[in-house]
């Protein structure tokens, strides 16, 4: 089960640890860009003696290996991705959800002619997700009908 988490750990040349191998499962199973709360709140229920702080320094070593990211949309709340690639990102206004996007930025391949090596990209949409959207629909009705 955690085989492919290993794999990932060792990888970075970082040590295994059962608190790592569940945050990036969990990261990897819920794609929710959750926050460090959210993360402790959860792994809490299986692990009791799970600390927050063992959190924080969980995925601040996941990050500074590039292994996950950080996102701060909203705010200065701080949301963690396992997706560690260059992609966007869309939030909805209504619900709160935070969707990857995968687009291609149009304009990587000009920095990096000139010289640059882009390591990060930070686009994101705001908006109301396709849920969100459909609920207010049913709720309200097709806009322009009375």
């Amino acid at each position: 089960m955690f085989e492919k988490y290993v794999r990932i750990l060792k990888e970075h040349s970082m040590k295994v640890t059962p608190q790592r191998l569940e945050i990036l499962r969990y990261l990897d199973e819920h794609r929710n860009h959750p926050t460090v709360e959210m993360i402790y709140l959860e792994l809490k229920k299986r692990s009791p003696s799970l600390s927050k702080t063992t959190i924080y320094n969980s995925v601040e070593i996941l990050e500074k290996h590039g292994i996950i990211q950080s996102l701060r949309i909203i705010g200065n709340e701080t949301r963690y991705d396992y997706r560690s690639d260059l992609h966007h990102h869309f939030i909805c206004k209504k619900c709160g959800r935070i969707f990857d996007i995968d687009l291609t930025c149009p304009v990587i391949d000009r920095v990096e002619k000139n010289g640059f090596k882009v390591e990060e990209i930070h686009g994101y949409f705001k908006g109301i997700c396709k849920d969100c959207l459909e609920k207010e629909i049913e709720e309200n009705g097709p806009k322009g009908t009375s």
